[in-house]
C-alpha cells in the first residue's frame, strides 16, 4: 500500500498545481463566446443568447473529466450599446471528485468607429466567484488495511485542515469587429483573466492561479449562394501552458427564405502538439447544435488509444417580436 501522508501530499500538490492553476478549456472555443472574451458579451444579432456546453474527456485513461457550462447574455433594452451576461460552470475531475463551481459576470460597451457601424470595438470586464472542493472519502489509505484486505470501516487517522476553497477573480478584454453583412465579417480579440491571481491552495502554502491570456480571431466569407467558409483560431497562455488551436468549418445553407432557416456545418481543427478534432453542427431557426470529438496524438496515445474528448454545444437566440405601430385613419363619407 502507498504511504498515506506522502501519497496525499503529492496528490494535493499536483492537483492544486495542475488543475487549480489552469482554467477549463473547450475544443469548440467559438461556441462559448463570453468565456472566450468579456468583449463578446452582447455581440450578436438578437436580444438574449443562451449557450450550453458539455465536455467529457479522458474516459479511456482514467475517471472521466466532466464539465458543464451554461451562459446567458444580451444588451440592455434602454441602451443597446451595453452588454451584460452571466456564466455558471461545473467541473468534476478524478477519483477524488475534485469539483469546481464558478459563477462569472461580464459587462461590455460598444464603441462605433464609423457611423455605419462597419468597424466597432467592444471592451468588457469580467468578475468571477470560484469554489473548489475535494472529496477525501474517495481515497484509500494504508491505515484502512486490516492485515488481510482493505476495510473502509477503519479510520484513516488523517486530519484535514480543509477540503474546500473559494476565491474571486477579475479579468478584462476587448474585441474588434469588421461587419459588412452576416456573410462577410471578421472578429478578433484580446483578453486577460485572473488578473488578481487568487490563491487556490487548500493549506498554508499559496497556490496562485495563473493569469490566462487569450487571443482569438474568426470570420465568415461567402463563397457562393449556398456555401460559406468560417476560419478561426485561438491562442491561450496560462503559466507554463500554451494552447494554439486553428481550423475552419464549411457552412451549407439548406433554406433561408420566408422565415425558414436551416444550415449545416462541418469542420476540422488542430490543437498544437495534442489533438485534432472534427466538428459538425446545424442551425435550425434560432437554434444551433454542435458536436466535436478530439483525436489525441500526444505522448498520452499509449493510454488514450487516440481517444480524447466528446463535446456538445447548444445555442438559442431569443429575438423579441416588435410589432409595428399601425395608425388607423377613418375615411370621410364623401370619398
Amino acid at each position: 500500500m502507498k504511504r498515506t501522508s506522502t501519497f496525499l501530499t503529492l496528490l494535493l500538490l499536483v492537483t492544486s498545481s495542475i488543475v487549480s492553476a489552469q482554467d477549463v478549456h473547450w475544443s469548440q472555443f467559438d461556441a462559448n463566446p463570453i468565456y472566450q472574451n468579456p468583449g463578446n458579451t452582447g455581440q450578436f444579432n438578437g436580444d438574449i443568447r443562451f449557450v450550453g456546453n458539455y465536455r467529457d474527456q479522458w474516459r479511456s485513461v482514467t475517471v472521466p473529466f466532466n464539465t458543464v457550462n451554461v451562459t446567458a447574455d444580451g444588451t440592455l433594452p434602454f441602451n443597446r450599446n451595453i452588454g451584460v451576461g452571466g456564466m455558471l460552470f461545473h467541473d468534476v475531475v478524478g477519483d477524488g471528485q475534485f469539483r469546481t463551481v464558478e459563477l462569472q459576470a461580464n459587462a461590455s460597451y460598444l464603441l462605433k468607429l464609423t457611423s455605419d457601424s462597419m468597424h466597432t470595438i467592444r471592451p468588457g470586464i469580467n468578475f468571477g466567484l470560484n469554489h473548489r472542493q475535494l472529496n477525501t472519502d474517495q481515497f484509500y489509505f494504508d491505515n484502512q488495511f486490516d492485515g488481510i484486505q482493505y476495510n473502509p470501516g477503519l479510520s484513516s487517522n488523517e486530519v484535514f485542515g480543509t477540503d474546500r476553497k473559494s476565491n474571486v477573480s477579475f479579468g478584462m478584454g476587448a474585441i474588434y469587429q469588421y461587419y459588412e453583412n452576416e456573410r462577410l465579417n471578421f472578429t478578433g480579440g484580446f483578453a486577460v483573466f485572473n488578473i488578481n491571481r487568487p490563491n487556490q491552495g487548500f493549506f498554508t502554502t499559496e497556490v496562485k492561479r495563473d493569469r490566462r491570456v487569450n487571443i482569438f480571431a474568426n470570420g465568415i466569407y461567402k463563397l457562393n449562394y449556398d456555401w460559406d467558409v468560417l476560419p478561426s483560431m485561438q491562442f491561450s497562455v496560462q503559466g507554463v501552458y500554451r494552447e494554439f488551436m486553428i481550423g475552419g468549418r464549411a457552412k451549407y445553407t439548406l433554406v433561408n427564405r420566408l422565415g425558414e432557416y436551416r444550415a449545416l456545418y462541418g469542420g476540422l481543427f488542430y490543437r498544437n502538439k495534442d489533438a485534432a478534432f472534427l466538428s459538425v453542427g446545424m442551425d435550425y431557426q434560432n437554434w444551433f447544435v454542435g458536436m466535436s470529438y478530439d483525436i489525441n496524438f500526444s505522448k498520452l496515445v499509449p493510454a488514450s488509444r487516440l481517444r480524447g474528448g466528446f463535446e456538445l454545444s447548444v445555442r438559442y437566440i431569443l429575438t423579441r417580436f416588435k410589432p409595428k405601430k399601425i395608425v388607423h385613419r377613418i375615411c370621410p363619407d364623401y370619398i
